[in-house]
């Protein structure tokens, strides 16, 4: 069955990232765990689904994101300086941890931490993958319609459509 808009794809997928010219493999989906999701939900990076848009079940894959499709380009302004009074009753956290944040408008994001000062915790909002061009090999393990339900929640229930117990 061919890829298309309010169809669940289940796919396996191995991410390699360049680092220090190596292609080094970051993430993987395989047969016994693959990536399910719902097709056109806006829930994967849309180049990503623009690149399987043309597949069906059972065809291969293999393409390349550059950061600026991907998580973006590094962006040396998004760093940020926390004061230590944040983290009052408990410890500081440590240098490479990563931390769920939370800004005024409820929105949730994550940040490293890069270094401590004397007093605040400066951290990187950088996407841990920003600036970083991606590249993509797997196959399409299967392509079906998605249920009513999960149209209606935005989301892939598992690979047969029904939620894990």
């Amino acid at each position: 069955m061919k890829i298309e808009p309010q169809h669940v794809v289940s796919l396996t997928y191995d991410l390699y990232v360049d680092q220090d010219g190596t292609e080094t493999l970051t993430e993987s989906a395989t047969q016994e765990q693959p990536l399910t999701f719902l097709f056109g939900a806006g829930q994967m990076l849309p180049k990503f689904e623009e690149n399987l848009s043309s597949l069906s079940t059972g065809d291969t894959y293999e393409f390349r994101l550059a950061a600026g499709d991907a998580y973006g380009e590094y962006d040396e302004e998004a760093v940020a300086n926390l004061p230590k009074e944040m983290f009052q009753g408990t410890e500081l956290p440590e240098i490479g941890s990563i931390l769920p944040l939370q800004d005024n408008n409820g929105n949730r994001f994550q940040a490293q931490v890069v270094s401590i000062a004397e007093d605040s915790v400066i951290v990187d909002l950088n996407h841990p993958m920003a600036g970083q061009e991606l590249h993509f090999k797997g196959s399409i393990l299967n392509v079906r319609p998605a249920t009513p339900e999960e149209l209606s929640h935005g989301h892939a229930h598992g690979p047969d459509g029904h939620h894990a117990h």
